[in-house]
C-alpha cells in the first residue's frame, strides 16, 4: 500500500460559529492542500471534517500517518471510543448521546478502508504542518464570519 502523511486542523470562531478546516496530504514528496468550512458549526466538527475530507481524497487504500492536534479525534480513534459509541447505537453511555455521529460514521468507515496510524501533536506549538493547517482552517472560517 502507498504510504501517505496527513496533517489536519480545525478552527471555529465561537463554538458554535463560523468554522473551517485544513489538511495537508504528503505522498512521495508531493503535497496537496485541502480546506473548507461551514457557516455554523463547532470546532470538533471541523477537526473531524479535516480528517474525513483528507482520507476521502485518497483514491485507493493507503497506509496513513495521521497528525492532528485534536485530542477528541485522536483519543476517540486510538482509545476505541468511537467504535464503542457506534456499537452502542451512538450513545456515550446509557444517558448521553455521542456527538457528531454522522461524521464519526464516515470516519470509521474510512478507517476500515485505510490503515490509519494516529499521532497527536500539540497545537500552536510551532509544528510546521500543524501551523499550516491552522492557517488554512482560520482562513476558511473567516469566509463565513
Amino acid at each position: 500500500m502507498k504510504q501517505v502523511e496527513i496533517f489536519t486542523d480545525g478552527a471555529c470562531s465561537g463554538n458554535p460559529g463560523p468554522g473551517g478546516w485544513g489538511a495537508v496530504l504528503r505522498y512521495n514528496g508531493v503535497e496537496k492542500e485541502l480546506s473548507g468550512g461551514e457557516r455554523e458549526t463547532t470546532n470538533n466538527r471541523m477537526e473531524l471534517c479535516a480528517v474525513i475530507f483528507a482520507l476521502e481524497a485518497l483514491r485507493e487504500p493507503c497506509t496513513v500517518e495521521l497528525y492532528s492536534d485534536s485530542q477528541y479525534v485522536c483519543n476517540a480513534l486510538t482509545q476505541g471510543w468511537a467504535k464503542k459509541w457506534r456499537a452502542q447505537g451512538w450513545m456515550r453511555n446509557k444517558k448521553e448521546k455521542a456527538l457528531n455521529p454522522d461524521l464519526w460514521e464516515r470516519l470509521l468507515n474510512l478507517c476500515e478502508k485505510h490503515e490509519v496510524h494516529v499521532h497527536w501533536v500539540k497545537g500552536h506549538a510551532g509544528h510546521p504542518e500543524n501551523e499550516r493547517c491552522d492557517r488554512l482552517a482560520v482562513a476558511e472560517a473567516k469566509k463565513f464570519a
